[in-house]
């Protein structure tokens, strides 16, 4: 479900691209020490912002090293951690433990339920560091799971189960950003879970698996109805991000947010307006 939060590369400066490619790579690391190689497997560009956001609003003590790694072999590359660094990292593994048990639940993919058990016997810890935080993203993945089983399509309240979630996340400490920073995470979340049934909703219905999508997907104003909800969503989500005194990299955020998150959209729009015209 993840991986619609990136950037346009082709619109940012080398120099922009290095500072967010640094986070990455620490989110990578942060990964790897918490919970080994099976982490690092979880790492997502969408939590990569998530962590520069709150990196750029909260400014904390940022370490700057350089380092080696399988995907860089040969040379060094920056890195860039923070306290914040080890909360995302935490949070990316919480719920990769929940998308693959959701993936279990729907598909009976085996190997998501054995990876989900992994990581899920590396993350005990963390109900003791967030046991308030676990326990509210527990209960809504519950009502989230329960909606798909009941085939409710509703898509305002799927989406606003998922948009739930990622408040929490996002809402990293309860401060006078938490209200702004819920309502950013909200309208993120509800985003990336159109995004993803947009782009599986043909796939869905071969299978049967649930998609809030399946009826409207053969009406004729289907792709102009899901361009509206999406840029809804994302209007909503820069709003409450305007909001936020963020200065420093702020232009590598607003990159990701005015246009990097429609390069993914696009992309599966023309690939399914292709396939429709070769099929006529």
């Amino acid at each position: 479900m993840f991986g619609y939060i990136i950037v346009n590369k082709d619109e940012m400066k080398f120099k922009e691209f290095d500072m967010y490619h640094s986070y990455y790579c620490g989110l990578c690391r942060s990964l790897k020490e918490r919970y080994g190689a099976m982490g690092q497997i979880s790492l997502s560009y969408d939590m990569t912002f998530i962590l520069m956001l709150l990196s750029m609003l909260y400014e904390p003590e940022t370490e700057v090293t350089q380092c080696k790694c399988i995907a860089h072999p040969f040379e060094k590359h920056t890195t860039r951690r923070n306290l914040l660094t080890d909360y995302i990292a935490d949070m990316n593994v919480l719920f990769t433990c929940y998308k693959c048990q959701d993936d279990w639940e729907d598909e009976h993919k085996l190997h998501k339920l054995a990876y989900g058990k992994l990581l899920e016997g590396k993350n005990k810890r963390n109900a003791a560091l967030y046991s308030d935080k676990i326990r509210r993203i527990c209960l809504l993945m519950q009502d989230y799971s329960e909606a798909e089983q009941t085939d409710k399509e509703d898509i305002d309240t799927m989406a606003g189960l998922f948009g739930k979630v990622m408040a929490e996340i996002v809402a990293c400490r309860e401060d006078e950003w938490s209200e702004t920073l819920r309502r950013f995470g909200f309208y993120l979340g509800k985003f990336i879970y159109l995004m993803d049934a947009y782009e599986d909703v043909e796939q869905d219905i071969k299978k049967g698996n649930f998609n809030p999508f399946k009826k409207k997907f053969e009406q004729p104003d289907f792709e102009e109805e899901c361009r509206t909800i999406l840029t809804m969503m994302m209007s909503e989500c820069c709003r409450e991000f305007e909001k936020l005194p963020i200065v420093d990299n702020v232009e590598i955020l607003r990159n990701i947010l005015y246009s990097g998150v429609w390069c993914r959209y696009e992309a599966v729009r023309e690939k399914r307006l292709q396939k429709q015209q070769e099929g006529c």
